[in-house]
Order: C-alpha cells, then structure tokens, then sequence
C-alpha cells in the first residue's frame, strides 16, 4: 500500500504503514482528525437492524483509537427493484446508530447494485497526545474483551437452519451495540493498547497488537465469554468459510502447547471466527484493571470478560491455558 498511496504530509500520524483502525491526521497540536470507512452485505434479514450493525461497526473503529465521532458519510449500493422502503429503513437504522455516538449523518453516496451492501464513512476527533493505538502493549497488562465471541458461527448456524430468529436475538443485539462504553471505560483506565474485533477473529487482532507491541499473551480459555452454542456447532464445523483461511494463517502463532489435535481445532475455530461489529480488545494496566472493570460495568451494566494477559514472549505469539 505504501507504493499506491506514501506518506508525504508529516501531519499524518497513522496511515497505510500500522494496522491500526484508522487514519489519524493532526489538525494543530490540540486536535486530530480520526477517519474510517467500513461498509458490507446484509448479516441479518431485518433492514432497519442490518443498518444499525454496519453503523455500529463503522463507528467502532473511531471509538477503538480513543476517539470521538462527529459526523459520518452514507456507503449505499442497493439495487433499484428492492424499493426505497427498505432502503429507507437500512439508513434508518444507521441514522439511529450514529445519533446515539453522538455523532451526524450528513450526506454520503448510493449505486444500483445487485448486491446489497451498506456501511459509513466516519470522521472523529482525538487529542493527538492520547492516541490509543494497536502498538504499546506491555507485558504483564490485562487483557480484557467487552462483547461475547461466535457472530460468524452463529450467522452460520443460522443460514443451515440450526437457529431461529429468538434464539439469534442476543447476537444481533450485540452486533447492534456501539463500542463507546468500552471506550470510555478504556481511557479512564489508562488503557495501553486496543482495537476492535471483526474480521480477523479474536486471534488475528489480538496477534496484530501482540506483534506491534513486540510481546505475546497467554490467553484464558475458560474465561472467553461465548454466546450460547458457539462452542457445539465450531466442534461440528459449522463455521464461516473465512474462518477456515483464518486457522491455516493462526497456525504460525498460536501455540498448540499440550492440547490434543482436536481440541486445539476446536478452540482455533472459535477464536478465529471472524466477528461482525465486535467488542474491543484492550491492554489495560495491572494496577487499573479493576478501574477498568469497574468503569465499564457502570456504563454497560455488565462485566468485561478479563480473558488474559500479555507476557514477556516472541513478539505475536499467543498461549493458551
């Protein structure tokens, strides 16, 4: 990417050389711009919550840098023949998701396409002195995860039939959920690193900070906070089939240690499902990891799963217990 489009300005503070979840742009030595863009296909057959989740994704990746959205820009390609209707009720519920960060919806741009797909260009703020990035994990940080795991499992098992619109609620209203209580929560606590979760699964992202931090982690299996069922249907290989193409690249980082062979495929096939609009992933302080805990749990109403913690290890590699 650095050949298509190199740094030139020394007012970009994050750009095509991280991984991080947005661009970062100093404004003046008070303010910089914080951009994303992320838009996809339906997840969910109801339009108005399918616009919601991919707001809410959208969002999260301003809230993951320690950020604040202003206003956001409408990815619309929907083809003609399915009425404005629905179309309407899509950016309804992406309008709702955005008003609720606090934040405008103030244009964007529509195709006729066969394919439906829906998502946000989001412009945000962040004091450039208190960036959150991906890079600045430190061994011996709490990890912590703020929504539950197996979107993409539970999406499979909902497409061969195996769950039914109820059961599927807790999912969908997860997805629908914005990251800014995670976020909050985050700076007051002093947060070292974050990012969110989506496609990359928990151990692709989680492997992005380990390795941009140059430390690895020793993840708590029994404390991955699962929805129901997820643990069952990625036994019986009902998974997504990018989670497949995730395991083979996870091998190289994820160590078997004494798990038998099924077990530890298992286990890669929970923690590499790819997540739709999941929760943050942040490195938290030793000594603040109950302010955090705390922080969060007032503005949610529930706890975060504390799922781990970083070690002195080679840089990327993740451990499980």
């Amino acid at each position: 990417m650095k050949r298509i489009a190199p740094a030139a300005d020394p007012a970009l503070m994050l750009g095509f050389d991280t991984s991080d979840d947005a661009a970062v742009y100093r404004l003046d030595d008070h303010t910089a711009a914080v951009l994303t863009l992320d838009f996809f296909t339906p997840v969910v057959d109801d339009p108005y919550e399918f616009g919601a989740i991919a707001a809410a994704n959208a969002l999260s990746d301003v809230f993951a840098m320690g950020g604040k959205p202003l206003t956001a820009l409408n990815i619309l390609a929907f083809s003609c023949s399915l009425g404005t209707e629905v179309v309407a009720e899509v950016m309804r519920g992406g309008s709702d998701k955005v008003r609720e960060a606090g934040a405008f919806v103030v244009g964007g741009h529509s195709v006729d396409d066969d394919e439906p797909k829906y998502g946000l260009s989001v412009f945000g703020v962040v004091d450039p002195d208190h960036i959150v990035r991906n890079e600045g994990a430190q061994a011996g940080d709490v990890l912590f995860y703020t929504k539950q795991l197996g979107t993409g499992i539970l999406n499979s098992a909902f497409r061969a039939g195996l769950e039914t619109d109820e059961s599927m609620r807790p999912a969908i209203e997860s997805m629908m959920e914005l990251n800014r209580a995670g976020a909050e929560a985050m700076l007051e606590a002093g947060v070292h690193a974050a990012t969110d979760v989506t496609g990359f699964g928990l151990a692709g992202h989680l492997h992005e900070m380990l390795e941009a931090s140059g430390v690895g982690a020793r993840l708590d299996w029994a404390s991955l906070p699962l929805f129901d069922r997820v643990w069952e249907y990625s036994c019986a290989y009902c998974r997504p089939g990018k989670s497949f193409q995730i395991i083979d690249w996870a091998h190289a980082f994820v160590k078997q240690g004494t798990l038998d062979d099924a077990e530890y495929d298992n286990r890669m096939g929970v923690i590499c499902d790819p997540q739709t609009s999941g929760g943050l992933l942040v490195a938290i302080p030793p000594e603040n990891a109950d302010v955090f805990a705390t922080a969060f749990e007032r503005r949610t109403g529930r706890s975060p799963a504390r799922i781990g913690e970083v070690i002195d290890a080679p840089a990327g590699l993740i451990f499980m217990r």
